[in-house]
């Protein structure tokens, strides 16, 4: 049985009022980015990756355009300190990118991890010890002054290490779960680390100040973070970092506040990999900024690569539902969703609009690599007249007029429902064929041949049916009508030609070819549907004429 009596607020909001973050209504710039896929994402996989893994993900990110990677914690495992080491001595870390690596502030621990480093172009050693009231009292057993002697300690050992060793140093602390830390303890504990570190115009220091679990609301983290970037010492010295986990889920609303209330840097995953419900996902964050005009300096022009390599590595999968990278994240099977969209798309394609305002559509899925037809308009027993025909003529030129798409759409709709599944563009393709095109059974047309007055066309035509050509000969207001007229004759149907369009097809065989569609009402006021085509206009209408009458009396 639940019992909320247990659990009560256990983190500690910032002292004062600290709400400037709250008039700001966009990230304006992107922060500098840190992956720890590596590190955090990787410690949380059920099979860790192996060297070759932790390679071929490592060379992603460089890719992507990450330019401060973790790469792992390489006192900890054979494992990540045999990559580090592959990493430098194969040469393989590029003169603008900094590997990080994490360390306890433990001494054996530190020392080990400078020798990890040895060699490093540019390495971030990056520090931590827990500073929490839960973990003083239940972990530690220790005082205010005792942990923050630990984080003391630890800035003293790397500062005097990073003068022994060769190599450009630079450091990081993070006063491990910050969000369950008393804000005015954790200040004090960072400002006795940068006093030991001496930040300068020459010797940036990293503040890393994370959401180690998530314990409140967005807007208490935004608050938290916009005291600390107020009262740190050395601020125009130092970059606020942030590394939120996502326990809430929550983890992308921390992270914006947190850069509206003034933070400088993000370390985060992948798709939110990481431990628990994970960390905060770099993807949304960076195309959040996207969508909103702002680069995020990442590239994530080919998303489904990105998302292949991404589950071979780390053997986990991407959520058909994450923001932008999911399958069916742009997918509308709604028939009004689809309508929009088709109509939206077809008023960029007229105005040349340069911006995206597409609905239902936050961003341009070819910026990512994805595509229209197969990620966007997806058709099921839910989807309607508008995005059925936005596939067939984006897919293969056929332009229906309004009434017949609505015809075809709940074609494919009955025989999405009853096979219960979704139907493919090939699939609308052969339903539209089946049904309209160019049938010719039971009656076809062996031969045509025309004669125009002033006023009037007069046609000879050979239907053929069950083998028997029968010639008829009949006049109207033109080749169409009179068309129609020698089929009444001919077989004694009534009906009223209701519909007729066309348009040019582009065919790569033949050049320029003719596409006509036909709409037959019966005396009931039913409705049957034919198209036509043919490099002849009048030809392409007559087959259409036909197939809608075959449709009819079949």
């Amino acid at each position: 049985m639940m019992d909320a009596s247990k659990y009560s607020v256990g983190y500690f909001p910032a002292p004062g009022s600290h709400l400037k973050w709250v008039q700001k209504d966009h990230v304006e710039k992107a922060p500098v980015w840190c992956s720890v896929d590596l590190r955090d994402g990787n410690q949380s996989l059920v099979i860790p990756m192996n060297l070759e893994e932790k390679l071929e993900f490592y060379k992603l990110l460089l890719k992507i355009g990450f330019k401060e990677i973790e790469v792992g914690f390489p006192a900890a495992s054979e494992t990540e300190y045999e990559f580090l080491r592959t990493l430098i001595e194969r040469d393989m870390i590029p003169k603008d990118v900094t590997v990080q690596v994490l360390a306890q502030c433990r001494e054996h621990i530190i020392r080990k991890t400078f020798e990890a480093c040895k060699g490093a172009p540019n390495a971030i050693i990056h520090i931590y010890n827990s500073v929490s009231q839960a973990q003083r009292e239940q972990v530690f057993r220790k005082s205010k002054e005792e942990i923050k002697q630990i984080a003391v300690d630890g800035a003293k050992l790397i500062k005097k290490l990073a003068a022994e060793y060769e190599g450009n140093f630079r450091f990081e602390y993070s006063p491990e779960s910050f969000t369950g830390t008393e804000p005015e303890y954790a200040l004090e504990v960072c400002n006795a680390v940068l006093d030991v570190l001496e930040p300068s115009a020459s010797n940036n220091v990293i503040i890393n100040l994370p959401v180690t679990v998530e314990m409140s609301m967005p807007h208490v983290y935004a608050s938290q973070i916009e005291y600390m970037c107020e009262n740190l010492k050395y601020r125009e010295f130092i970059t606020v970092s942030l590394h939120p986990h996502n326990d809430r889920g929550t983890g992308v609303a921390d992270t914006e506040l947190a850069l509206l209330a003034g933070a400088d840097r993000v370390e985060g995953t992948l798709f939110g990999n990481g431990e628990r419900t994970g960390n905060v996902d770099i993807i949304t964050l960076a195309m959040n900024l996207y969508s909103h005009g702002v680069d995020p300096h990442l590239n994530f022009s080919d998303m489904p690569t990105i998302a292949k390599v991404y589950e071979k590595c780390t053997r986990m999968h991407v959520y058909e539902r994450s923001p932008y990278a999911g399958a069916l994240v742009f997918a509308a099977f709604s028939g009004s969703h689809q309508d929009a969209i088709a109509k939206g798309m077809k008023w960029r394609e007229e105005t040349q609009s340069h911006r995206w305002n597409v609905p239902y559509i936050p961003i341009d899925p070819k910026d990512i690599n994805r595509t229209y037809d197969a990620d966007v308009i997806r058709v099921n027993s839910q989807s309607g007249k508008g995005g059925i025909g936005y596939l067939l003529e984006q897919n293969y030129g056929y332009n229906l007029p309004p009434q017949m798409r609505e015809d075809l759409s709940y074609l494919c709709k009955h025989i999405s429902d009853t096979e219960h599944k979704e139907l493919k563009v090939s699939d609308v393709w052969n339903i539209f064929q089946e049904h309209y095109f160019n049938h010719t059974n039971p009656i076809s047309i062996a031969d045509m041949r025309f004669s125009h007055t002033v006023g009037e066309s007069s046609a000879e035509i050979i239907f053929s049916r069950d083998g028997i050509n029968t010639t008829l000969r009949a006049a109207g207001n033109g080749a169409l009508d009179a068309i129609s007229n020698a089929l009444k004759s001919y077989t004694g149907g009534v009906y009223r030609l209701r519909v007729y369009t066309e348009h040019s097809l582009q065919s790569q065989n033949s050049g320029s070819t003719a596409a006509a569609y036909i709409g037959l009402e019966t005396e009931k006021g039913e409705m049957y549907w034919g198209v036509g085509t043919d490099t002849d206009i009048i030809r392409a209408s007559a087959h259409a004429l036909l197939s809608a009458y075959n449709s009819m009396i079949n």
